[in-house]
C-alpha cells in the first residue's frame, strides 16, 4: 500500500516529539518530511542557557542527529522556510520554492520571541535569547564587550544573565514587575532568588520602565522613564514569547493567541493539525515542555487511525535550576481570597516552601532552595487528593517512606516522571521490562527521561527500584561523567589503568566516546584522572583545563585577573610585603584584599602583565585558581596566645608546603587551630586541625560555602609527624576516589565517614597511600617560575590566547 505523504513544518522540540511518537504508533503509515528554518538538526532549546553559560556544546544538545531522520527515512529541509500553505492543493510550498503535497500536515511553528518597540531597538548589540544564532551572538559579543543588561527578569531572562556572568560581563537585569519570576514564584521565593543572585554577581533593576535604547550605530545604553541611565554595549530582550501564528493566519486557518486546536490538536482545516507553542487549545497557548508532549502523543494516535483519549489541558508546573538555586511552582500558588497557604521558612539554610489549599485539596504549590517534594506535590494536585485526613505540615515534611517508592507507586502509567521530556511512568517501566534497562543511565539512553535538567533522576531511580524490585541493584546505578559517555568515572580510571592509556584523544577513543573531542565536562575531568593515575609520565593538556587554571590567575568579570602569592601558614615578612607593595604602584594594580585565608589578593591586574607581576613578586603561586591545596589557615598558637596548646603555626607551614600544587579532585582549604577556640576555623574546612593536651584533634568534609557542613571527627593524634601521616593518606584516597568537581564534603557524605576510617586504620595502605602522594609530590614545579622561563609559553598563553 502507498504511503500516505505526511509534512511537518517545524523541526522544534514539540513537532519532532510528535513524529517520534507517530513512528512508535505505526513506522510504515507515512512518507515524512520535514521543513526547519535553522541550519541544525532537532535541539533541546531549553539546554541553550547551559551552551550560553560553556557548560555544554551545541553538539551535546541535539535531540535528533543527522543519522536519526537518514534511520527513519525522513526528509529533512533545513534552513528553509514553508511561506504558504495551498488547502485546495493540499500542498506547501518553502521560500525556496520548493513545493511538497501532503495527505497530513502538522503546524509546529513555535514562537517567536517578543520584541520590546523601543527607539533603538535595531541597533547593533540588541538581541533576543531563542535559538543558536542568537547564542552565538552573544558569545561573539562577551569577547569584545563588557556592560550587558537583559530586559526580562523571568526565567528566559536570569538564564542569559547567568550566561553573560559566566562570559566575564557586566550584568544588569531589568524587570517591569516589583519580583522577579512572578509568572512561576511568589513573592516571598521571588525576593529569595533575587538575593541569591545578588550574591552571584547579578545587579537587579526592578520596577524599571526602559524608553529607549541609546548609542550610534551599535547600543551604548539604556534610558529609562524616570529619567535615569545605564550603561550597555549588549542589550538581551528577554520578555517573553508570543505564538507564531502568521503562516497559519495567512492561509485562512482560525487564529487567536495561538492556532485554534481541538481536543485531538486538529485545525479547522481538514487534514491540518498544530501542536506546540503556535497551537492554542481551550484558550490556552503552552509554553512549557511536558504540555506540548502530552499534545504530541494524542496527535501522533489520531492522525494514526488509533483510538486516543483526547487532550484536556495540562496543570503546569516548574521544576528546574535559577543559576544553581532550585526551584518550584505548580498549580494556583498565590493565596487569597478562599484559598488559603501553609508555609515554612528556613531562613538559615534559604529553603521556603508552600503549599495553597482550596478546602480539604491543594491547589498549588511553591518551594525554593529544596524542590525534591515537587513531582509529589504536582501528583497530589492533579489528582486534587483530598488532605482532610492528613496531618497537613506532613505534607512538606514528609516522614518515613512517604516520598519515596510509596509516590511513584501511587501514580498511573500516564503521569510524567520528567518534566523536561515529557516521559511518562509507564515509558519507564516499559523500558525497563522490555529492553532491560536496569539503570538510571539505561533509562537515560533509552526514554531521555533524564536527558536535560537531571532533577527527575531520584525518581526514576524509584520507578526501577519498584519495578525491579529485589533484582535492583542500588550500588549499580552508575553515572555517567558526562553525555559523551555512559562510563563512570570508576570504569574511566579502571581503563586508563588496564589499558596503559596516556592520552586525553587515546582515552576517548580507545573507551569509545560518543563524541570524539569530548566536552567542557569531560575533557578537564579525563586530563585529572590521567595525571592521578600516573603522576610522573602523565604530561598535562594546558588546552583541557578551565581557564583560571590556564591562566594561572583568577579571572575578573571586567577581564582583568587576581593574583595571590603564597604565604606559607598565613605568615609573611617584610621582604615580602615590601615587594608587593613595590608590585602594586608599578603595575598601578587598583585593589589589594586581605583574604579570609589570611593572604593577600592583588586585584585589576592585566594579562599582558601577568607574568612581569609574578617576576617581580618572585613568590610562589597561591594556587588561588585551582583544584589543589589552596591555602592552610593558622591561628597564632602557642607561640603568642595564652590558650594555645600547640604550634598551629609550624603545623600549618609544614602542611602547606608539603603538599603545595597538590592536583585534587577540587579545591582544599585547611585550618591549624592551636585549642578548642578553634580562632582559624578549623570545625569548616576540608581538613581542620585543632590543638588539644597532648595532641591534635583531626576534622575532615567541612565546607564554608554555600552549603554549609561542619567537619567530622576523623582521628585523634599525639604528634605533628602522625597528623601529616593521616592528612597524605586521606588526601590520597579522595583524590583516587572522588569524582572529578566533588568537594571532600560531598565525597565523605557519599562514602562514609567509617568506610574512610576503616582505610586508615591499615597500616599498610596507609603507607602505600602515602607513597602515591609523594609520587604525585615530586613532579611538581611553581606554575608561575615555569612561565617566567619560557618564552613561548607566555607568548602562547598571555599573546594569542583570549578569555574562554
Amino acid at each position: 500500500m502507498e504511503k500516505k505523504k505526511l509534512v511537518l513544518i517545524g523541526n522544534g522540540m514539540a513537532g519532532v516529539r510528535a513524529i517520534e511518537e507517530i513512528l512508535k504508533v505505526s513506522k510504515d503509515l507515512f512518507d515524512i518530511t520535514i521543513f526547519g528554518s535553522e541550519p541544525h538538526p532537532n535541539y533541546n532549546r531549553i539546554l541553550l542557557s547551559k551552551v550560553l553559560q560553556g557548560d555544554t556544546k551545541v553538539k551535546d544538545i541535539t535531540l535528533n542527529d543527522w543519522e536519526w531522520y537518514e534511520e527513519n527515512n525522513i526528509t529533512l529541509y533545513t534552513g528553509e522556510t514553508v511561506t504558504k500553505i495551498n488547502p485546495e492543493m493540499m500542498a506547501v510550498v518553502s521560500d525556496k520554492g520548493r513545493v511538497v503535497p501532503y495527505d497530513e500536515l502538522i503546524i509546529a511553528t513555535g514562537s517567536v520571541p517578543f520584541i520590546l518597540p523601543l527607539p533603538g531597538a535595531d541597533k547593533q548589540g540588541v538581541t533576543a535569547f531563542r535559538d543558536i544564532k542568537d547564542t552565538d551572538i552573544m558569545l561573539e559579543a562577551s569577547k569584545n564587550y563588557k556592560k550587558a543588561a537583559v530586559i526580562g527578569g523571568g526565567l528566559l531572562g536570569l538564564e542569559a544573565a547567568r550566561g553573560l556572568l559566566n562570559l566575564g560581563m557586566d550584568v544588569s537585569v531589568i524587570h517591569i514587575a516589583p519580583t522577579l519570576m512572578e509568572r512561576q514564584l511568589d513573592e516571598t521565593a521571588g525576593r529569595l532568588l533575587q538575593k541569591e543572585l545578588e550574591k552571584q554577581g547579578m545587579k537587579f533593576l526592578l520596577e524599571a520602565q526602559t524608553q529607549e535604547i541609546y548609542g550610534a550605530d551599535r547600543v551604548e545604553g539604556l534610558k529609562f522613564k524616570d529619567g535615569t541611565h545605564l550603561e550597555a554595549d549588549l542589550v538581551v530582550m528577554a520578555v517573553g514569547i508570543k505564538p507564531n501564528i502568521e503562516l497559519a493566519k495567512e492561509s485562512g486557518i482560525a487564529v487567536n493567541r495561538g492556532i485554534i486546536v481541538n481536543d485531538f490538536l486538529q485545525t479547522d482545516l481538514p487534514h491540518v493539525y498544530s501542536v506546540g507553542e503556535c497551537a492554542e487549545h481551550n484558550g490556552i497557548p503552552y509554553g512549557l515542555v511536558a504540555p506540548l508532549y502530552e499534545q504530541a502523543k494524542v496527535l501522533a494516535s489520531h492522525i494514526c487511525g488509533q483510538e486516543a483519549a483526547p487532550y484536556q489541558g495540562s496543570v503546569l508546573s516548574t521544576q528546574l535550576k535559577v543559576s544553581g538555586v532550585e526551584v518550584f511552582s505548580a498549580g494556583d500558588f498565590m493565596d487569597g481570597d478562599d484559598k488559603k497557604s501553609l508555609k515554612i521558612f528556613d531562613e538559615q539554610d534559604g529553603i521556603y516552601k508552600k503549599i495553597v489549599l482550596k478546602g480539604n485539596k491543594i491547589v498549588g504549590a511553591v518551594l525554593f532552595g529544596d524542590s525534591k517534594e515537587g513531582n509529589r506535590l504536582f501528583s497530589m494536585i492533579k489528582k486534587e487528593a483530598d488532605i482532610s485526613d492528613t496531618e497537613k505540615i506532613t505534607i512538606l515534611q514528609p516522614v518515613g517512606e512517604e516520598a519515596g517508592a510509596s509516590l511513584v507507586a501511587s501514580m498511573s502509567a500516564d503521569e510524567i516522571i520528567c518534566g523536561c521530556n515529557g516521559v511518562s511512568k509507564g515509558a519507564i517501566v516499559q523500558a525497563i521490562q522490555e529492553k532491560g534497562c536496569t539503570s538510571v543511565d539505561a533509562i537515560k539512553a533509552c526514554t531521555s527521561a533524564s536527558r536535560s535538567c537531571g532533577g527527575c533522576k531520584p525518581l526514576v531511580a524509584d520507578v526501577l527500584q519498584l519495578t525491579l524490585g529485589s533484582e535492583f541493584d542500588a550500588s549499580a546505578q552508575k553515572e555517567a561523567i558526562c553525555g559523551c559517555t555512559t562510563l563512570s568515572r570508576e570504569e574511566i580510571v579502571d581503563g586508563i589503568k588496564e589499558k596503559g592509556l596516556t592520552h586525553i584523544r587515546e582515552v576517548m577513543n580507545v573507551l569509545g566516546w560518543e563524541s570524539e573531542e569530548g566536552c567542557s565536562k569531560c575533557r578537564p575531568a579525563v586530563n585529572y584522572y590521567l595525571g592521578m593515575v600516573n603522576p610522573k609520565q602523565y604530561e598535562d593538556e594546558r588546552e583541557s583545563r578551565f581557564v583560571n587554571e590556564r591562566m594561572h590567575a583568577n579571572i575578573q568579570k571586567d577581564g582583568t585577573y587576581s593574583v595571590v602569592p603564597r604565604m606559607y601558614g598565613g605568615v609573611t615578612n617584610a621582604n615580602e610585603l615590601r615587594r608587593i607593595a613595590d608590585v602594586v604602584e608599578k603595575y598601578e594594580i587598583p585593589l589589594v584584599k586581605v583574604t579570609g585565608g589570611q593572604r593577600i589578593d592583588l586585584f585589576g591586574v592585566k594579562k599582558d602583565d601577568l607574568p612581569k607581576v609574578w617576576q617581580d613578586l618572585d613568590m610562589n603561586s597561591g594556587y588561588a585558581y585551582g583544584k589543589s591545596l589552596r591555602t592552610v589557615k593558622t591561628c597564632v598558637g602557642e607561640t603568642f596566645c595564652r590558650f594555645g596548646t600547640q604550634d598551629s603555626m609550624g603545623l600549618g607551614i609544614d602542611l602547606e608546603k608539603k603538599f603545595e600544587g597538590l592536583q585534587t579532585p577540587h579545591k582544599v582549604k585547611m585550618a591549624v587551630s592551636a585549642c578548642p577556640r578553634s580562632c582559624a576555623e578549623s570545625g569548616f574546612k576540608d581538613i581542620g586541625f585543632i590543638g588539644i593536651d597532648g595532641g591534635w584533634e583531626i576534622y575532615v568534609g567541612g565546607n564554608g560555602g554555600t552549603h554549609v557542613r561542619g567537619g567530622d571527627l576523623l582521628y585523634k593524634v599525639k604528634t605533628d609527624q602522625e597528623a601529616m601521616e593521616i592528612t597524605g593518606a586521606y588526601l590520597q584516597y579522595y583524590r583516587e576516589t572522588a569524582n572529578y568537581l566533588e568537594r571532600t564534603s560531598a565525597w565523605i557524605e557519599r562514602v562514609g565517614l567509617a568506610h574512610v576510617q576503616s582505610v586508615l586504620d591499615d597500616k599498610n595502605k596507609r603507607t602505600e597511600l602515602n607513597a602515591r602522594m609523594d609520587e604525585a609530590l615530586s613532579v611538581y614545579k611553581d606554575p608561575w617560575k615555569e612561565i617566567i622561563e619560557s618564552k613561548k609559553t607566555t607568548k602562547e598563553l598571555f599573546e594569542t590566547v583570549g578569555i574562554s
